[in-house]
């Protein structure tokens, strides 16, 4: 059985109440796919760059000498990681995507600590690569159509 009676929407019931309709309702600007792909990215590279830096510090719990104390790989990856954290909530401004490539060196360059490194750091160096070119490539589109769009209403 139907109702053709429904609950309103608690969004559509504060609407009605104030007066709004869904025409003068302000609306969000889009997130923009290359913001988005980036924070997955990064998102991801945080779990990847802890458990890195859990097995750099195991692997030097052996004390060779000449290199260095344990302490220092936790410390790098935890100023990597919050790094990382904080460039996900600043990439609404561009500066922060030049920020996401200075941390992608650095994780390449952390290859120096545990060559696994270097791979950890190519693979998430291309996906970096691939996410701000397809996702500015995608986020041109989207400007072009809506004001394709735009011109037709």
């Amino acid at each position: 059985m139907s109702d053709s009676t429904s609950m309103p929407e608690p969004d559509d019931a504060a609407a009605a109440a104030s007066g709004d309709t869904a025409a003068d309702a302000p609306v969000a600007p889009l997130r923009s796919i290359r913001q988005s792909l980036a924070a997955i990215v990064l998102g991801f590279e945080v779990i990847v760059v802890f458990l890195a830096a859990l097995v750099i510090w195991g692997l030097s719990q052996g004390g060779v000498e000449g290199s260095l104390p344990s302490w220092v790989a936790l410390a790098a990856g935890g100023v990597i990681i919050l790094a990382l954290i904080a460039t996900i909530g600043l990439l609404r401004f561009n500066w922060a995507y030049t920020l996401g490539w200075v941390i992608q060196v650095l994780i390449l360059a952390s290859g120096f600590l545990n060559p696994a490194m270097f791979v950890v750091g190519a693979l998430f160096g291309g996906m970096w690569w691939y996410c701000m070119v397809t996702g500015a490539r995608i986020d041109r589109e989207r400007a072009a159509a809506a004001a394709q769009w735009k011109e037709q209403q």
